[in-house]
């Protein structure tokens, strides 16, 4: 007998258990939406601070070691590229728009900046928050973490994907 079910009819579920379906049911939508938000203020500001900056990429940032093909771009265009990527997909997210293409967007540039700003800590800096050499790359990986779960949940029901899949599902 599995819990939770009447002891007389295993296909029946017991009142508790209904109104807990119930009730997770309804605050769902409201995990995806808190998380967005947290995650989009984050990026929306990190872009926002950048642009406050200046066009011109500091000192800091023009001599950050960029993996791959993004060595090969001028620093100028690297700064420009996060500082509109940060506002424009932060902003998706905030929306819940394109959520999990946002979210994608934004988990690369996480990683880049784990690779090029965090990881020079090693592996011990690994759960470090802040460091006396810098910052570690503890919440660059919760932010990560926090990504992937949006990728795979998309926008959820308060969201513009959300809005846009309910009006797509009562037209067809």
């Amino acid at each position: 007998m599995t819990a939770g079910l009447v002891t007389g009819d295993a296909a029946a579920p017991t009142e508790k258990a209904a109104r807990t379906v119930r009730a997770r049911s309804a605050l769902a939508p409201v995990g995806t939406l808190a998380l967005r938000a947290w995650l989009a203020q984050e990026f929306i500001l990190a872009g926002w601070t950048k642009w406050q900056g200046g066009l011109t990429p500091p000192e800091w940032f023009a001599q950050l070691p960029f993996p791959g093909p993004l060595s090969w771009l001028p620093a100028q265009a690297n700064w420009l590229s996060v500082m509109g990527l940060e506002l424009l997909l932060g902003t998706a997210l905030l929306l819940g728009a394109f959520t999990r293409w946002a979210a994608a967007g934004l988990m690369f540039i996480t990683a880049v900046a784990i690779w090029t700003v965090h990881a020079d800590l090693g592996w011990s800096g690994w759960n470090q928050i802040e460091t006396e050499m810098g910052q570690g790359f503890k919440v660059p990986l919760m932010m990560m973490v926090m990504l992937a779960a949006l990728i795979d949940q998309g926008g959820g029901r308060f969201s513009l994907d959300g809005a846009w899949r309910s009006w797509r599902e009562a037209t067809s």
